[in-house]
């Protein structure tokens, strides 16, 4: 669970299509949001980090449509996309059977934590979600727009990806990023994710962290993220090998594995970190060993 020591300045806003709305904080780690506005009520996908910049999102919907928010859709438990789901007190929240039970289990005590570092965290509780799946599907009609809710395993289990049929976006979360996050997933389920994501036919990914990804970008995009993975999975095998793995990854730089160390809001590197660390104990069931940690 990440933590959050920022201060909100604005958030930016960006309409994807008709009726469709990105929303990206400034505060922290360009987490994003969605807003899908019908006739008479609105869906929110994530919500955003901090809860000023929840409220602020709110106040657009009120101010575009003078309606409330019917539905919020979680993409996954991750306090940066769920924390905000209270000042939605009459919507009905959506999403993974597993988010429901990680918010219960991690998302409050973590809340507690948060507390101490940051007081605006003290207007927060947690709201768990009211509708739940594990397989399938769930299909929301908001005005003339069909709005698929689709499992998206990878960076976390409980992953699911936000398709509007008629435009062509995916909002997928977390399961699509500037630099993939494997430390609370699975690499196998991100691959198979993000190959699924190549064959829907999409003008727009509104990935969880960064900017909006536009159609003639996507392919490379995926391509890119796909090449990254093969290339963590390769150095972690190379450095099972090494008489101390932990000192040969530490030194394997984001650029080696096709990625830029700015990105993520400059949290690039150590995200990275987190990964090669994460994914040899997925593959030789323990941390890499350091030389200075060793007992000799």
């Amino acid at each position: 669970m990440l933590s959050f020591y920022y201060m909100t300045q604005k958030i930016q806003r960006e309409k994807i299509a008709e009726n469709v709305y990105f929303f990206q904080s400034d505060s922290y780690a360009l987490v994003t949001a969605g807003v899908i506005l019908g006739p008479q009520w609105a869906v929110v996908i994530d919500t955003l980090p901090l809860p000023e910049e929840t409220m602020e999102l709110l106040r657009f919907i009120k101010q575009e449509i003078g309606a409330k928010v019917r539905y919020v859709i979680n993409t996954h438990y991750h306090a940066d996309h769920t924390w905000g789901n209270c000042f939605f007190p009459d919507a009905t929240v959506i999403g993974h059977e597993l988010c429901r039970q990680q918010l219960e289990e991690r998302g409050k005590p973590s809340l507690e934590e948060a507390r101490k570092q940051n007081s605006s965290f003290r207007t927060i509780q947690i709201i768990l979600p009211h509708i739940t799946f594990i397989e399938g599907s769930i299909t929301l009609q908001v005005g003339k727009k069909n709005i698929h809710i689709i499992p998206m395993a990878g960076h976390s289990a409980d992953g699911v990806g936000v398709f509007v049929e008629e435009d062509r976006v995916l909002f997928t979360g977390d399961a699509f990023m500037e630099l993939p996050f494997i430390v609370d997933g699975n690499i196998d389920d991100l691959t198979l994710t993000l190959k699924k994501i190549a064959k829907l036919g999409l003008e727009n990914i509104i990935q969880g962290h960064g900017n909006i990804i536009l159609r003639g970008e996507i392919d490379g995009a995926i391509k890119e993220n796909l090449f990254y993975l093969e290339n963590i999975r390769r150095e972690v095998e190379i450095s099972q090998k090494k008489k101390y793995p932990g000192d040969y990854l530490q030194e394997v730089s984001v650029e080696a594995c096709g990625k830029s160390h700015i990105l993520i809001g400059g949290m690039a590197y150590e995200l990275h970190q987190r990964n090669l660390r994460s994914l040899y104990r997925y593959l030789y069931g323990t941390l890499p060993a350091m030389e200075e940690f060793n007992d000799e």
